[in-house]
């Protein structure tokens, strides 16, 4: 008998950006990074926050980099549009009214991520904003 094989299906650009989206949409960041982000990740910002790296590499350092936000800040908002997909590659756009818990400070911000998508996963992330 010949044996079977099964395959299994790799997730396009399009399909990792729009669960990407539908979570972020819910307020689900962790579950977002843990469903689709390689486990070597690298995440860049457009300002190093305070004390920290501009660049970090891996799943733990994103995912502690996610704690320190969400530990810091209260959002109050968050729209999320996109995905405009190209290639491997899509952008979400991410508008925010937060406060800075330490200096009791509200803000909003206006950010353009750029993701890369290898193998199913995104393997890169990019921050774009004013600082």
């Amino acid at each position: 008998m010949p044996t079977q094989t099964t395959t299994t299906h790799t997730m396009t650009t399009k399909e990792v950006a729009d669960g990407l989206v539908r979570l972020c949409s819910q307020g689900k960041f962790d579950e977002a990074m843990k469903t689709f982000y390689s486990p070597e990740i690298v995440s860049v910002e457009a300002g190093a926050p305070p004390g920290q790296a501009r660049e970090v590499r891996g799943l733990p350092a994103v995912m502690a980099k996610g704690e320190w936000w969400t530990a810091n800040h209260e959002v109050h908002s968050a729209e999320v549009e996109g995905p405009l997909v190209a290639g491997s590659h899509f952008a979400v756009v991410f508008k925010l009214d937060v406060t800075f818990k330490p200096q009791d400070k509200r803000f909003q911000m206006e950010e353009v991520a750029v993701y890369k998508v290898a193998d199913g996963q995104i393997v890169y992330e990019e921050f774009f904003y004013n600082m």
